[in-house]
């Protein structure tokens, strides 16, 4: 709990959340780990394209990771939040780019670009979380 949070109302916010941001988490890890099956239980809009799957999951990582850091980082901030959230977005917007190197894009210039932006966010979050601790 954080300080204000002492009624119900005080922490629905926070409850609505870390629900959204859960399940935002996990759909998205399920879009990134087996494209197929998510497009074929959900995103069912063709025609079937696995790329694009992997990124809307790496961005909904993203989004739920927003939403858990707001909900349960303490202090925060929405700078931290931000940094965090958009950094891990770009991070697994990497990942989806290396995993599938070979359905179009510039690998070589995409994975790189998209992991040292992902890094320096993280990094901007760290520093700012450490900042907020002090």
């Amino acid at each position: 709990m954080t300080p204000g949070d002492s009624s119900p109302l005080d922490r629905f916010p926070r409850m609505i959340a870390r629900v959204g941001g859960g399940l935002l988490l996990a759909f998205g890890l399920w879009a990134m780990i087996d494209p197929r099956s998510f497009f074929d239980s959900l995103a069912t809009f063709d025609p079937y394209n696995q790329h694009l799957i992997q990124d809307l999951g790496a961005f909904q990582i993203g989004l739920g990771v927003v939403l858990l850091v707001a909900a349960l980082v303490s202090p925060s901030d929405g700078l931290l939040t931000g940094l965090v959230g958009v950094g891990v977005a770009m991070a697994a917007h990497a990942v989806s780019h290396a995993v599938g190197h070979d359905l179009g894009g510039t690998p070589k210039v995409d994975i790189p670009v998209f992991a040292c932006l992902g890094g320096l966010l993280l990094g901007g979050g760290l520093v700012r979380w450490r900042q907020l601790q002090a």
